[in-house]
């Protein structure tokens, strides 16, 4: 045992023996002496006890707020996501209810269908379409939106078929201007990548009088594409040495195509 343990424990001991061979009264005293002595550290170490308990369930309050507020957080970060995909939904239905008011109205005998693929380096030249042979789908139809002609069947496969744009150049039709005597040639114009396509009407006459505003339609001539659709506005004339052109606005967004329609006859199916 090490001296100053042995010292305290024989002070101790001398203090113990001290202390009972006292009398009565003397030893209560004693023992008043020692507790009111210790009374402060007793009241400090209860107090200590009140301040830890009250600090344990602050800290498990705070991990309760904090795992509350990460869901809050979470739930606040989907937010964006709902709501595109809410804009995305009612974007769609709009276009599903001027698709079904179109082919409620329409004359024509026409079978939807829906743009599946359309390529980076021929945005404006072609898309694919999910109908096809099974569905009486040839080749050289036309093919409408809502909004206008949006091209001719060129390929048909069996469940798919592969549509030219309007915007190409390679597809040509017979067009009128609404108020208007003059008549011409309606195609896409060659290089278009960026922006949003236009349509160029050629061999008008050479001093063609008309105005920004005016609509374009098909004529009919030509067997292929019926007569009436529209094609889109007029934006400029431009007067050559011989005729003239006009710069044409389509009336499709050929940006943003959805559900489109192939008319499969030229005439109205029987009632």
């Amino acid at each position: 045992m090490k001296p100053l343990n042995l010292i305290a424990l024989l002070l101790f001991l001398s203090g113990a023996v001290w202390a009972l061979t006292r009398s009565e009264r003397t030893v209560r005293e004693i023992q008043c002496g020692y507790f009111s002595a210790i009374s402060p550290f007793l009241k400090s170490g209860t107090q200590t006890e009140t301040y830890a308990r009250s600090f344990l369930d602050e800290v498990r309050h705070s991990k309760a707020l904090e795992a509350e507020l990460h869901t809050t957080r979470s739930a606040i970060g989907r937010l964006p996501i709902i709501e595109a995909h809410c804009l995305e939904l009612e974007r769609e239905n709009a276009q599903l209810r001027h698709s079904l008011d179109f082919k409620k109205t329409t004359s024509f005998n026409i079978a939807a269908a829906q743009v599946i693929r359309r390529q980076p380096t021929t945005w404006w030249q072609t898309v694919e379409i999910d109908v096809g042979e099974e569905r009486g789908i040839g080749s050289h139809l036309a093919v409408l939106s809502n909004e206008g002609l949006v091209g001719i069947v060129d390929r048909p496969g069996k469940d798919r078929s592969w549509v030219i744009l309007l915007t190409d150049e390679a597809c040509q039709v017979s067009a009128k201007v609404e108020d208007s005597p003059e008549v011409g040639i309606l195609s896409g114009q060659r290089g278009q990548f960026e922006g949003t396509p236009q349509l160029r009407l050629k061999f008008l006459s050479k001093n063609a009088a008309l105005r920004s505003g005016q609509r374009v339609f098909t004529t009919g001539r030509g067997g292929i594409f019926q007569a009436n659709i529209l094609l889109g506005t007029i934006i400029s004339v431009e007067k050559g040495a011989e005729d003239s052109e006009a710069l044409v606005r389509p009336a499709v967004n050929f940006a943003d195509l959805g559900t489109v329609f192939v008319v499969l006859a030229k005439d109205p199916p029987p009632q």
